[in-house]
């Protein structure tokens, strides 16, 4: 079993416990949550619960447990890797778009985890079977930098400098339209979307979720951007460029469903990654060059 451990904040009093578990970044569905209640596998405070509908007073603390498959389910794959850096506590991995970070319900294979367990093998048992040395996910169409972990030690400072914002973390976009100010930063809450459950969305009572932006190139109906998480929530950047009104091009959840320049997921790339080593101290920073298809759009946006 794996326990996830979560507080209620006060502002929450009065909810639902099944729908404000929903809203958390637990990759639960209601449905799911609901069936969990049932088997008693959901505390408040210690004490078992056993209705979905038991309303929050705020400041709970709420366990809920979640059966991990079965270790067979995830396993090694020959899948080429981009690594930029290895060493024995660590790794750099630059992740191709199209390539989902770790298994979940109907994705077992393919994964970028499946990928690191037949090359590197040991990593960091900390995030159970599903996510074995992951610190910090990239979506599935995202492409870029990202650090694993290859010892429980590693593991827990690099998270902990995740926890204290001192991962440096900077993204390239192309989005829609022509975005008027040269810089800025976007702080508007997360969660789940209310009606659309794959979805997220800016919800006044969501988690604390900012992203900085500055305008790196201007092509009229497109702008490319760098963008700088101070917060790492689920599709933060693109719920956030969207919500500007300049959705990421090529992402089909959040922006216009007929996809610019016949695009195979959304223009956005984890260019940059900072931190510090957690063994040597070491103040590291890794880059990785857009991918081509990225590439492409830029140089005829260019020459247009």
């Amino acid at each position: 079993m794996q326990e996830y451990e979560l507080v209620v904040a006060v502002e929450h009093a009065g909810q639902r416990v099944d729908a404000w578990l929903a809203l958390q970044d637990l990759e639960l569905t209601r449905s799911q949550i609901q069936r969990l209640i049932r088997e008693e596998q959901v505390k408040v405070d210690g004490r078992v619960i056993t209705k979905s509908n038991h309303r929050l007073r705020g400041g709970e603390r709420i366990t809920i447990a979640v059966s991990a498959p079965r270790p067979l389910e995830v396993v090694a794959e020959n899948i080429p890797l981009t690594i930029i850096y290895e060493d024995a506590y660590l790794a750099v991995i630059n992740k191709p778009q199209g390539m989902v970070t770790h298994p979940a319900q109907g994705n077992y294979s393919g994964t970028l985890v499946n990928a690191l367990l037949y090359h590197m093998g040991d990593l960091s048992g900390i995030n159970g079977i599903l996510r074995p040395g992951i610190v910090h996910r990239l979506d599935k169409d995202t492409s870029g930098l990202l650090v694993v972990a290859k010892s429980d030690l590693a593991h827990r400072r690099l998270s902990e400098q995740l926890k204290a914002r001192q991962i440096e973390r900077r993204y390239l976009a192309l989005v829609y339209g022509n975005v008027r100010q040269d810089q800025g930063t976007v702080n508007a809450p997360l969660a789940r979307h209310p009606v659309l459950r794959k979805q997220m969305a800016v919800v006044a009572s969501g988690r604390e979720a900012i992203t900085h932006y500055q305008v790196r190139e201007r092509f009229g109906h497109y702008t490319f951007m760098e963008l700088q998480l101070e917060t790492g929530r689920t599709h933060q950047i693109r719920v956030h460029m969207a919500h500007l009104g300049h959705p990421v091009v090529g992402d089909s959840v959040y922006g216009p469903r007929k996809i610019a320049f016949g695009l195979q997921g959304q223009l956005l790339h984890a260019w940059c990654l900072g931190f510090q080593h957690p063994i040597t101290q070491e103040i590291m920073q890794f880059t990785a060059d857009v991918p081509p298809q990225f590439q492409q759009v830029l140089d005829r946006l260019r020459q247009a």
